[in-house]
């Protein structure tokens, strides 16, 4: 397969979909089998944007496993490669997932899979971001976290004893990247769906690129 960026690598983190474990925040409008098939939705939805035009190399980073079956069709429909997260927290995992890619490329991104107002070009952006040494891309969200992050070699000081799960995780990760002089650029800040709000945001999205008045 020819991709465009053929020396970069997508990694999508995402949880196997079991009801009662993804989405819980959503159960005060859906039950929790609702709120997993949103789940499954949205991680549809990036799969989709990212592959869909071979930008690069695509690795679903799976957890708890990669047996769950959700995991393995998708891994057959979107030629995906699947990958155990490993660590104890979200950082020593997206730390070690960085630590694999870079065997191999020389350009990683991390996103995860329930953002749905991250575009092709933004991935794009994000790996031209990469093309100076030591750089780290951002995409901020607006909860105080952020939805994209890419690198061009480790940096595990930027996962370490972070609040992961706060709205403090973008601002400490700032004042790390001022702090070791990285190169720096941040995309346009995005949403995930966490909570009911959000829900009725995305169902607009989606009602909008359908066409629907």
């Amino acid at each position: 397969m020819i991709y465009q960026y053929p020396d970069a690598v997508l990694m999508i983190f995402c949880k196997a979909p079991v009801i009662g474990q993804v989405k819980t925040r959503l159960t005060k409008v859906l039950t929790a089998k609702e709120a997993m098939q949103v789940h499954i939705r949205l991680s549809l939805n990036i799969l989709q944007l990212a592959t869909q035009n071979n930008i690069c190399p695509v690795q679903l980073w799976c957890a708890p496993l990669t047996d769950h079956p959700f995991f393995i069709a998708s891994a057959q429909t979107f030629n995906i490669t699947l990958e155990q997260q490993q660590g104890n927290d979200l950082g020593e995992r997206m730390n070690q997932a960085f630590l694999s890619a870079f065997k191999i490329y020389s350009r990683a991104l991390i996103i995860g899979c329930d953002c749905p107002s991250l575009t092709e070009q933004d991935l794009k952006d994000a790996l031209n971001a990469l093309n100076q040494e030591n750089s780290c891309v951002l995409a901020p969200a607006e909860d105080g976290g952020y939805v994209l992050i890419g690198l061009n070699q480790p940096h595990s000081e930027l996962f370490e004893n972070m609040p992961w799960g706060t709205e403090q995780v973008l601002k400490q990760t700032r004042i790390r990247i001022k702090q070791y002089n990285f190169r720096h650029r941040e995309l346009k800040e995005q949403w995930d769906v966490d909570v009911p709000e959000d829900l009725k945001r995305y169902h607009v999205l989606v009602q909008d690129n359908q066409g629907i008045a």
